[in-house]
């Protein structure tokens, strides 16, 4: 075979890597609305920034006709690119392959990529669309499966992972992306299930379709696996692209800074937000927006456990993540979902030097026969747990409501908060004024020729004392007490102040979250 002979023998086999399972499947996928593999790489990369690895690959298999069938790549395309300059390694399951199943050597090309972006320090992006195990292979598919989840949990911590579920996720397959960092959806197309509605069926006799077990709605609003949802496989891409902009290449390095000019950083609009009325609801939303840099926050988890709000944003153009109850849901209380939600972020943010700006309006913990039966004290503990282990900048301003146990968790100086800052409408304090009053006078209101105007008077005594800011502020439990329009700038020059901060950990294996 001479030069030239060659030269069209390796043109032929790349056109057949490229067309994946044939020209007719993949025009079955783009009536389904969905991108082929490489289309979705194509648009996530940088132009011309794509390298691809393993591309002649093919599945080892020869039972049940296997032999017979063969395509380059074997359903997944693997490779490493850069976004917006910044490099990153890359998986996209092809679903006109074998339903984008994971065989041996589909999850070899895979395993082969994550060692890359271990030893190169740079993220894990992984466009998933899998069926799950290639079941004509047996033992050895679900070997693949392990290689992948170990190889997830050890770069947990290291570099940023984050999965796109860009259709059916079943089985094995769910497992990988529940060990990474975020989990994105797709609206309508996209499902993740341990077993599907035929299993369910057979087995419970429930009658529930694929949305309604493990569509993007679900798992964004009651399971809480996933982070963010997208009308569409674009928009979802974009997602993941404004994602990477606020967080490192690994857990080394810091965050990028963007440019930014300090000027008049006063925002007299954060002095109306918080009503005078301390049971008036109001927007913790509208707070963030008031304190960051314009247009720069990124919500996570956005509607899952809406009493407590986490995000990235930036301030004074450093990268930052909030975590803020969220008064206009439950009140802001802390429960088992919120509690999972937050204690989470702060962990990843912990993990990658992401400084910490709690925002904090919290009347205690939810009551009742639910939360306790389903272990809001092993949860709750999760919270405080995170927190406490934290050791990135960490910097919290009480708005209005600090009660009980939730202000020791709402990160407080106790638990090693650096900075912490109370508007003058703050209220720091075991419980409410009602409720402490009722235990606290309680002989002495049942006594009185007037009961109800006894009540009153001793909350309102019990009020003057510790409904305040100032008693925390005298035992330097509170650093400063702050007027609201003065905010943002006495954060950001407390982060400018703290960037340089170094905590150590006691020395030990790893320490025993309650999970």
């Amino acid at each position: 075979m001479n030069k030239q002979e060659r030269r069209d023998k390796l043109t032929r086999k790349r056109s057949e890597s490229l067309l994946g399972g044939g020209e007719k499947r993949i025009e079955s996928q783009h009536g389904k609305g969905k991108l082929t593999a490489r289309e979705r790489l194509a648009y996530f990369l940088d132009k011309n920034s794509f390298e691809e690895v393993g591309a002649f690959v093919k599945h080892r298999s020869t039972d049940f006709g296997l032999d017979k069938q063969h395509y380059l790549g074997d359903g997944v395309v693997t490779g490493y690119g850069t976004v917006n300059g910044r490099l990153v390694f890359v998986f996209s399951q092809d679903f006109t392959v074998f339903g984008g199943s994971l065989s041996e050597t589909h999850a070899e090309k895979i395993c082969k990529i994550m060692d890359l972006a271990m030893k190169n320090g740079a993220p894990l992006i992984g466009l998933n669309d899998s069926g799950g195990a290639r079941i004509q292979e047996g033992v050895v598919s679900l070997g693949g499966y392990a290689d992948i989840f170990y190889r997830n949990t050890r770069a947990s911590g290291v570099i940023p992972q984050i999965s796109a579920i860009m259709g059916p996720c079943a089985g094995g397959a769910v497992y990988s992306p529940a060990i990474t960092d975020f989990i994105m959806m797709v609206e309508d197309t996209s499902y993740m299930f341990v077993t599907g509605p035929n299993v369910v069926k057979t087995v419970t006799n429930e009658e529930v379709t694929s949305e309604e077990l493990g569509g993007a709605s679900v798992h964004s609003t009651k399971s809480g696996v996933a982070h963010f949802t997208a009308a569409n496989e674009v928009a979802l891409m974009d997602n993941i692209k404004k994602l990477l902009s606020y967080i490192p290449q690994n857990c080394e390095e810091r965050a990028p800074i963007s440019d930014y000019v300090l000027t008049d950083e006063s925002r007299p609009v954060l002095s109306d937000i918080v009503p005078e009325n301390p049971n008036q609801p109001y927007d913790m939303r509208e707070v963030i927006h008031g304190l960051i840099d314009a247009d720069s926050f990124f919500e996570v988890h956005k509607d899952f456990a809406e009493n407590i709000v986490v995000g990235f944003a930036r301030m004074g153009g450093r990268s930052i993540g909030i975590v803020a109850n969220q008064p206009a849901f439950l009140a802001g209380v802390l429960d088992v979902k919120s509690s999972q939600k937050a204690g989470r972020f702060v962990r990843f943010c912990d993990a990658y030097n992401i400084p910490l700006l709690v925002l904090e309006d919290v009347p205690g913990f939810l009551p009742g026969t639910d939360q306790e039966w389903n272990a809001i004290i092993t949860n709750g503990a999760k919270l405080l747990y995170a927190f406490s282990e934290a050791t990135v900048p960490r910097v919290t301003v009480i708005t209005r409501k600090a009660y009980g146990g939730a202000y020791d968790v709402m990160n407080s100086k106790h638990i090693g908060a650096d900075m912490n800052f109370a508007w003058p409408s703050a209220e720091i304090a075991v419980m409410g004024a009602k409720g402490a009053a009722e235990i606290i006078f309680r002989r002495e209101i049942a006594s009185s020729d007037d009961p109800v105007q006894a009540l009153t008077e001793k909350e309102q005594e019990y009020a003057g004392i510790f409904a305040n800011p100032y008693r925390a502020a005298e035992r330097g439990f509170v650093d400063e007490v702050i007027m609201p329009e003065e905010t943002r700038i006495k954060l950001i020059k407390a982060f400018k102040m703290l960037e340089n901060k170094v905590d150590t950990l006691p020395k030990k294996k790893h320490g025993n979250i309650p999970l």
